[in-house]
């Protein structure tokens, strides 16, 4: 389902964002900063909130990452459709401990985290404008060196091979002036982890714009923190 206030065909001189996971969270807070900047945004989400959808967005409903059919949808909908950023935000979080693994919701976060923004970036390839940039939003639970505590498989694993496969895009699309950026958004308060968190949002969601908006082919691929600190691999 497509609803939106806008053409999608229609000739703008404005900055077009994609993000993915917008009902909500930090996806939904990147949407409305960016619309508050004057950007058209193109929120693609599985099911709108209804603050989503009141929003101003274009929402494209019913897109589920993981899905090779949902995202034919959104490519099809998006044909003419110039892009200068994707945000690649969807993701989801579960839990395994050693001795009781689950490997059915270990492979359902690798197909979410690491092969949906995958799968999205490829599709989207001949959508992008000149100079475009792509955020991963990832998380410093995918880097080795700061694994102390374990634990999270599944989650931890799903990030560390979005990252790499961000470096990959960023030496890969490097001769399109296309920069790629690896972001940790921080301990966010949302839904998917209890409401708990070191910051909201609304401010993780500033932090990322700082990140992207001096994202250039120079420090395309680096794992940042959205505080601004580079994070180990």
């Amino acid at each position: 389902m497509l609803s939106s206030r806008k053409n999608l065909l229609e000739t703008s001189m404005q900055h077009t964002a994609l993000i993915t996971g917008t009902n909500r969270g930090i996806g939904l807070s990147l949407t409305k900063h960016y619309l508050k900047n004057g950007w058209n945004v193109i929120a693609a989400c599985r099911q709108p909130s209804t603050e989503l959808a009141d929003s101003g967005a274009t929402v494209v409903s019913g897109i589920d990452v993981t899905n090779p059919e949902s995202l034919h949808k959104l490519t099809t909908t998006l044909a003419s459709t110039k892009i200068d950023l994707l945000i690649n935000n969807a993701g989801i979080l579960r839990d395994e401990a050693l001795g009781q693994l689950n490997f059915d919701t270990i492979e359902a976060q690798f197909a979410v985290n690491t092969l949906g923004p995958l799968r999205i970036t490829e599709r989207l390839l001949n959508n992008f404008n000149e100079h475009a940039k792509i955020a991963m939003i990832t998380s410093r639970m995918g880097s080795i060196a700061d694994n102390t505590s374990g634990g999270r498989y599944g989650y931890r694993m799903s990030k560390a091979a979005l990252n790499i496969a961000a470096v990959s895009l960023a030496q890969d699309l490097k001769s399109r002036g296309i920069a790629v950026g690896i972001i940790h958004p921080g301990l966010v308060g949302t839904d998917m982890i209890g409401g708990y968190g070191d910051v909201t949002p609304d401010q993780a969601a500033a932090n990322i714009v700082q990140r992207l908006d001096s994202l250039d082919l120079d420090n395309s691929g680096t794992f940042w923190h959205a505080n601004g600190e580079i994070l180990p691999w």
